[in-house]
This record gives structure tokens, C-alpha cells and sequence, in this order.
């Protein structure tokens, strides 16, 4: 890639990421000439590494590992750290000076809640001795239906103190949605809001809980014992007929000096419950160790060069993996910032004023927020110049090339703009930022410290400057430990080992670029394949997304003939229509800028585009809708109806 597309050049070379790297070589009298040479080492020493990190991290242990990996007769069963004990929440409350600011929520409608580390614990104590009035002890299940606030930090951690295991949802799910998550994993206890806001209007969830508690209690072996409810937006005043409820208010205070018991746990315990998206079937879920925050402290201090109080945020929800991403910062020791609602109401300018008046350093998104400020046209840097503002982290979804662009000329020019690629799965990434290398026009900048990360091509060959699988050969600490209820392990081995005989395959169509960094063109699962050729469909997107009449769009490849044919799915600006004209416009706009086989065979309009309770694309369910076959989950999907626009098109039968 040419000079021309460099976007940003890191000013020090004083980083988390240099220092860690200078501590190696002096340690293990190595030299490394650059960050490839360093990444190497990473992964082919992989347990040196990991153990080095687990030491240098400050990694909290109450026992010492025996070695740093049981390796099984499969990649799945490799035990990491075997003989270690620790706790989890111990690791994120015991960091560094009690006074230093833990938490900031800001909520959309302005209100603003602070802890600091000290009155973090005594909350995480108070619920702490709560819980274990229920009985709930190592391996039980507490799940939340809370909103990205201090209610979901406390709650995890007061579970995970426990040695118990925590998983969450999103308020606004539906109750489908939630039953076919928690339902699975059958909680002890169910902590939940009784309402949340949206676009300013708060909106009661009592119902819901009517019908989950009651689910849940009448779920078979059900040791369902309490609906706990915090007021979030205002006092509960009846309970109807939700099931054991307990108001939060009425827990008991604990004692000054008391202190929080951490109940020792071994990496191979779970500690996180995850779901997948659940659009092809139930979701999947899947158990995550230790394994997790060590990961996640690599990520956040050497990738995204976070220290001991900076400040922190990131745009998610607790039904997304980014959610349990970023809580892990505070087993850095710095200030974790929330914030609950629609990111613009009552304008886009809500989550930038925060960021410029709370001098935020790090600053968390998904790429489709992005691309709304770009549709949009704001100028952010206009009106908040983000002094403190150091890295914007990005992901979700592939973020285009006129995504980056839009981020240096509208946001700040002189920002780490770190697109990162991982993924539920591990709860982390294969791919993200470096603070000591320069940011390239629609790259991820590199590959992630002790993950073996390579592109296979259709002759399961290792290639660079070729697109292909996204495969890491080599076990790492963030995999899963197993999926719930799947003994055999007949599951976990389906759903990554099926394409390669014990390898990882994530399911990424990707590529490694000439300057080491990654491209990742979505998943290989939606990939096109007209006349045999794989293409994919960020490529088209990256084109589709500059043209300022089309808002929205979606991509599959239709068996048609037997071939494939791409099909562009577009949804208008206000005012636009789609007509021959502006068909020819966008395919001859894709064919300039890719290649004659991105070009779709067909443009067709629609009013919306389906979209994920995470944000996310849901190509794969346009396709089977498309096809004539039924979509098993539509309670994954944030608006199942709009499938309805894909069905029975005319225009698809011919």
C-alpha cells in the first residue's frame, strides 16, 4: 500500500507495548527488530509468552500454576495454567489507591453516578453477602437484565467474587430473546431494572420480568430463587406478579472495614456465560475461564496502551461481548466510563460532549456509529477539538475505507484510529491496534500478542496478499472452555474445527496485508461466490457506503442457475427513488472501484435493512429469506419484520 494512504504515525515510542517488549529482551536476552519479529516470538514460544504476561500483568493468583498448558489430543481440550487459583472480580477491585475514580455512568437523560474503586467494593460486598444469603456458591448461574451502568459492573462482580457464573442481557430485549438465552443456563438469580430510557421515554420492562420469572421458575430442575430489582429510572411500585422478587433497596449495609471474601477458582472454571447471535437457532452458549482477563489485559494495556487512570469508554450494551471487554480495565486500575440510552438524543452531540468535558482517552464504538456520523455529515472536531482523546477504538462490522477517512478529517487528525476483529467466541480479538505502528487506510493494524493468527486459502495453504480463512492453529488462552450442556463436545468441535482437521477456524474472510496489518471482508459464511470466485462483501459495501443516495444497504449471493448471483439490497435517502439511472451509477461505482465481479446483478430497494440486538448485519438471514426458507430465531434480530420486504420478490424468480 502506498505512503499516500498512511493516516496516522505514532509521536512516542514510549508505550505499555515498548516497555513490555524491552522487559522480554532483557529477561530472556532476545532482540526484536519490530513488532513482526516480537509477534513471532509471541506465537512460537506462545507459552512463554502467555506465562511472562500472566507474571508481568500483576496477575493476581492464589496458587501458582503447575505448567502453563495441558495440551489434550484436541486443540478444544487444552488446559490453561492447570494447578492456578485465583478469583476473578478480585482481579479487577484490588488494583491501586481506593480514592481513584472506578465507575462514571451518564445517563441520556443527564443524570451522572460516580464510585470510586473503595465504594465500588463495599456495593460489590453488600450484594456479595446478598447473593450468598440465597445460596448462591461456585458454578451457579446469576444473570442480569441491566443496562450498561454501575448495576451490571457490581452485579458481575459480586457474582464472579462468589466463584459463581454471570451472564447479561439487554433490557430491550424481547422476552424470546431472553428466555432463549437465560432459559438454557438456569439461573439462581435474576438482577434487573424495572425500566430503562430510549430516546428520552423510559420504557417499563415489568412484563417482561412477569413472564421471564415465571419461565424461569417453572424451567425443569428450576433453582430459581430471586428476581432482584434495582431502580434505575424510578421507584418500582408494584411488583405484580413477577416471581420472588426483592427490591434492591431493602439489601443490608455491611460494616465499615468489612471485607470482600474471593472464593478461589481454577482457569478451567467458567466465569462468563456468552451468546451468540442465535439467528440460525437457539443461541449458542458458551462458557469462558480465566483465560478471558488475561487476554483482555494484554489487549487493553499493550494494544490499546491503557494505564492505571485513564479514562475509558466504550459504546455498548450488556448483550454484547464489548460489554464484558471493557470491564476488564479496571484490572488496569483506570476509570471505566458508561453510558446507557441512544447515543444521539437528543443529538449526536451526546457522547462527544461527554468525551471533551471528562477528557476521555480511549474512546470504544462500533463501525456502524460511525458510518451514521458520516451519512450525516457531522463534523465533530468543529465543535469538541478532544484534547485528551488518544485512540478510537472501532468494531462490529468491518469499517470501510471512507470510515477512516471520515474519523481523521471529522473527528481528530491526530488520533490512534485501532479497528479491531475478534469476536464472541474468545471474547477478545485476532486482530487490533499498536500504539507503535502507523494507522493504514482500511486496516486493522496488526495481529494480536500469542495469537497465531494466518489466512488459509482454498488449499488450506498459509498466504499473505490473498484473501482467505481467518485460522489460528495454536490454542490460546481466551477459547472457550466448553459450550453449556454439550458433554461431548461435539458443539464446540462443529463450530470451529469442522473446516480444518484441529485447527481454529473463525469463520472471517480476511486477508494479511503487505504492511502486516489484517483486512477483513466479512464472514466467510456470507462470502459471494459468482462463478466460483470468492469476493467479499465489505468490498462492496466500502463503495456503496460513499454514495450519498443510498442510507443502508445489504449484500448476498442468491443460488441462481447454478451459479451464485450477487444480489444488492439498498435502502433510499428521504426523497430518493430508485431508478435505471441510479442502478447504473452504483454498478458502475462498484465495478471502478473493485472489479467486474463485485458488480450485483441486481439492485433492488427496500425500506430496512435486519439487524442483530447487537447492531450487526444480518446477511445470512436475508439469504435463507430470499431462498424460501424458514429463519429459526427471529427473536435475535432487533426488527424481524423487516425480512418481510425480502420475500416473494418478483424480481428474484427470474
Amino acid at each position: 500500500m502506498a505512503t499516500q494512504n498512511i493516516l496516522w504515525i505514532p509521536h512516542s515510542k514510549e508505550t505499555n507495548l515498548s516497555r513490555f517488549l524491552g522487559h522480554l529482551e532483557t529477561k530472556f536476552h532476545k532482540s526484536f527488530s519490530d513488532y513482526v519479529s516480537l509477534h513471532k516470538f509471541s506465537v512460537e514460544e506462545y507459552q512463554l509468552f502467555w506465562k511472562e504476561w500472566l507474571s508481568y500483568s500483576g496477575f493476581k493468583l492464589h496458587r501458582e500454576p503447575d505448567q502453563t498448558i495441558e495440551t489434550g489430543d484436541h486443540f478444544s481440550k487444552s488446559n490453561w495454567f492447570p494447578g492456578a487459583l485465583y478469583n476473578f472480580a478480585e482481579n479487577l477491585l484490588e488494583v491501586g489507591n481506593p480514592n481513584d475514580l472506578a465507575l462514571f455512568f451518564y445517563s441520556e437523560d443527564g443524570q451522572i453516578q460516580r464510585l470510586t474503586y473503595s465504594e465500588l467494593k463495599n456495593e460489590v460486598l453488600k450484594l456479595q453477602k446478598h447473593l450468598n444469603s440465597l445460596g448462591v456458591k461456585k458454578g451457579d448461574r446469576v444473570v442480569g437484565l441491566v443496562p450498561n451502568a454501575p448495576i451490571s459492573t457490581i452485579g458481575m462482580l459480586a457474582t464472579t467474587s462468589l466463584g459463581a457464573i454471570w451472564s447479561s442481557a439487554s433490557p430491550d430485549f424481547g422476552v424470546r430473546g431472553i428466555l432463549d438465552r437465560f432459559e438454557q443456563i438456569q439461573p439462581k438469580v435474576l438482577i434487573s431494572v424495572e425500566s430503562y430510557l430510549f430516546k428520552g421515554k423510559k420504557i417499563s420492562i415489568v412484563d417482561k420480568l412477569e413472564e421471564v420469572s415465571n419461565k424461569l421458575t417453572n424451567t425443569k430442575n428450576s433453582e430459581f430463587k430471586q428476581t432482584l430489582i434495582y431502580d434505575f429510572v424510578e421507584p418500582i411500585k408494584d411488583f405484580g406478579k413477577i416471581q420472588f422478587p426483592f427490591h434492591y433497596n431493602e439489601i443490608r449495609s455491611v460494616n465499615l472495614g468489612e471485607k470482600i471474601h474471593y472464593t478461589s477458582i481454577a482457569f478451567s472454571d467458567p466465569v462468563y456465560i456468552m451468546f451468540s447471535s442465535g439467528t440460525t437457532g437457539l443461541p449458542k452458549c458458551i462458557v469462558q475461564g480465566g483465560g478471558v482477563l488475561l487476554n483482555h489485559t494484554k489487549e487493553l494495556s499493550l494494544h490499546c496502551n491503557v494505564s492505571k487512570q485513564n479514562r475509558f469508554f466504550y459504546y455498548t450494551t450488556c448483550g454484547w461481548m464489548m460489554w464484558n471487554w471493557s470491564q476488564s480495565v479496571l484490572a488496569l486500575g483506570a476509570t471505566l466510563y458508561q453510558f446507557d440510552g441512544n447515543p444521539f438524543h437528543p443529538s449526536w452531540e451526546t457522547l462527544w460532549s461527554m468525551a471533551n468535558k471528562e477528557s476521555i482517552q480511549v474512546f470504544g464504538t462500533s463501525a456502524k456509529y460511525l458510518s451514521v456520523l458520516e451519512e450525516e455529515k457531522i463534523q465533530v472536531q468543529t465543535k469538541y477539538p478532544l484534547p485528551d482523546l488518544q485512540v478510537i477504538l472501532s468494531t462490529g462490522s468491518p469499517l470501510p475505507n471512507s470510515g477512516f477517512r471520515y474519523v481523521y478529517e471529522n473527528i481528530k487528525q491526530d488520533v490512534q484510529l485501532s479497528s479491531i476483529s475478534g469476536g464472541t467466541d474468545l471474547n477478545g480479538c485476532f486482530a487490533l491496534g499498536n500504539p507503535g505502528l502507523p494507522v493504514f487506510e482500511g486496516q486493522i493494524q496488526c495481529k494480536g500478542l500469542g495469537m497465531d493468527v494466518q489466512v488459509f486459502n482454498d488449499m488450506g495453504k498459509s498466504v499473505e496478499n490473498e484473501k482467505g480463512e481467518l485460522v489460528c492453529p495454536t490454542p490460546f488462552p481466551s477459547m472457550p472452555l466448553s459450550f453449556w450442556n454439550d458433554e461431548s463436545g461435539a458443539k464446540y468441535k462443529s463450530a470451529y474445527f469442522e473446516t480444518y482437521d484441529n485447527i481454529w477456524c473463525h469463520g472471517d474472510f480476511a486477508s494479511i496485508t503487505a504492511e502486516n496489518g489484517l483486512v477483513i471482508y466479512g464472514r466467510s459464511d456470507a462470502t459471494l461466490n459468482p462463478g466460483g470466485v470468492r469476493i467479499g462483501t465489505a468490498d462492496i459495501y466500502s463503495v456503496v457506503s460513499t454514495i450519498p443516495e443510498v442510507v443502508d444497504s445489504v449484500i448476498i449471493g442468491q443460488d441462481y442457475k447454478d451459479d451464485v448471483r450477487v444480489v444488492l439490497f439498498v435502502v433510499m435517502a428521504p426523497g430518493v427513488t430508485l431508478d435505471e439511472s441510479l442502478i447504473k451509477k452504483i454498478k458502475e461505482q462498484i465495478k471502478l472501484e473493485t472489479s467486474p465481479r463485485h458488480v450485483p446483478a441486481l439492485v433492488l430497494s427496500v425500506p430496512e435493512i435486519p439487524y442483530t440486538v447487537n447492531g450487526k448485519k444480518v446477511e445470512i438471514a436475508v439469504k435463507q429469506t430470499v431462498a424460501g426458507l424458514e429463519v429459526k430465531n427471529k427473536n435475535a434480530l432487533s426488527n424481524p419484520n423487516s425480512l418481510d420486504h425480502f420475500k416473494n420478490r418478483k424480481e428474484l424468480s427470474v
